[in-house]
């Protein structure tokens, strides 16, 4: 990592703060835009008016970029103290995280709901936290503000495997409880609303990522990270490798997928990634996937607040409609418990309209 040392120097009769680093664009562009700093020629360093120096902001700046030496800070407030534990703590639980191989995304998620909750005791000591502090958490901050259950339950994650294996202090982790699970049925299209959208698309790709979604019940994620040689036509499989939970999986893919496939190649060519975005062997990014669902949900003129998770979910509800095994639609999504599975039981129309309701017969 990089490292930048700050201290206290006078500059034109006035006391500043000063950044010496190697010269490096990324920290020049960070001190430029997000600090304000202006560049000395005779002094040779970035600095900012003492008045207009933030320790937090500067932390918060650099985090993860670079390291900030501040042994030569005179004196720093509680407050900057404070943040400064806040932001060490949460690398050590990044590292601990990487170590464990955890997707970015979790370490992400984690390491956000960690800062979010010592954030809140920033008056207290890390040590000195208890599980009445994560109690008085949920109930002050993520009931007041209603937070979602599934934020919750992030959040109670996190603190677990953070102060059982980072700081393996006195808060009691196996007694903190997870909220009461929140059952809510997948949303699901009709058939003719998923050919709708699939079809709305002029751009080949587009049309073919959107398919490719349905057909195979694939994640965003999944989609995104598919390469050209995870393609087998002669097998018609579709090979995922390291989704959720690190898991490989593989889909059967019909000959029309295949078909469709091989016209979209043909026309883009992709070296790495199946679908790459403008750059050369560069990923396509979600944000562009998702404003493709956005203009075909428009062309095809349905309201519904459809998101790429309901082709998901619409693929396995139609395909428990048509008959399939749900052992075999949980290996297909790559459900690691059949109990996520056996929720689409409940939106199945096949399931549900077979039922004759008693009012019929009075």
């Amino acid at each position: 990592m990089k490292n930048i040392t700050i201290k206290v120097d006078r500059h034109r009769d006035e006391e500043v703060i000063c950044f010496i680093f190697e010269k490096d664009i990324q920290l020049i562009e960070i001190l430029k835009t997000k600090l304000n700093a202006r560049w000395s020629v005779t002094k040779k360093y970035w600095y900012l008016p003492i008045s207009k120096f933030s320790l937090r902001k500067s932390f918060y700046a650099f985090n993860g970029i670079a390291w900030l030496d501040i042994k030569n800070l005179p004196h720093l407030s509680n407050e900057d103290e404070s943040q400064i534990d806040i932001l060490q703590e949460k690398e050590r639980f990044e590292k601990w995280l990487s170590f464990k191989r955890y997707s970015p995304n979790t370490i992400k998620t984690y390491t956000d709901a960690l800062v979010v909750f010592l954030n809140f005791f920033n008056h207290k000591p890390v040590s000195q936290l208890t599980n009445d502090d994560v109690v008085l958490f949920v109930n002050q901050y993520i009931l007041k503000q209603k937070f979602s259950f599934s934020y919750q339950n992030q959040i109670v994650n996190a603190l677990k495997l953070y102060f059982r294996e980072v700081r393996k202090s006195k808060i009691e982790v196996e007694s903190l409880q997870r909220p009461r699970r929140e059952h809510k049925l997948p949303n699901v299209l009709s058939k003719e609303e998923v050919k709708a959208i699939l079809q709305a698309p002029t751009n080949i790709k587009h049309r073919t990522m959107l398919s490719l979604i349905y057909a195979c019940g694939l994640r965003r994620s999944e989609l995104l990270n598919l390469k050209i040689g995870d393609v087998d036509s002669k097998r018609h499989m579709l090979i995922i490798r390291h989704s959720k939970g690190y898991k490989d999986r593989q889909v059967p893919i019909s000959d029309k997928t295949i078909d469709m496939l091989r016209e979209y190649y043909k026309m883009f060519r992709p070296k790495i990634w199946l679908f790459e975005g403008q750059k050369i062997a560069e990923k396509y990014s979600e944000r562009s996937l998702e404003q493709i669902l956005k203009k075909a949900l428009l062309k095809a003129r349905i309201a519904k607040p459809v998101t790429l998770h309901w082709l998901r979910h619409s693929y396995a509800t139609h395909l428990l409609e048509s008959g399939t095994d749900l052992r075999y639609i949980q290996e297909l999504l790559g459900h690691k418990s059949s109990k996520t599975t056996e929720i689409y039981t409940h939106v199945s129309q096949k399931s549900l309209q077979n039922i004759k309701s008693p009012f019929d017969d009075l």
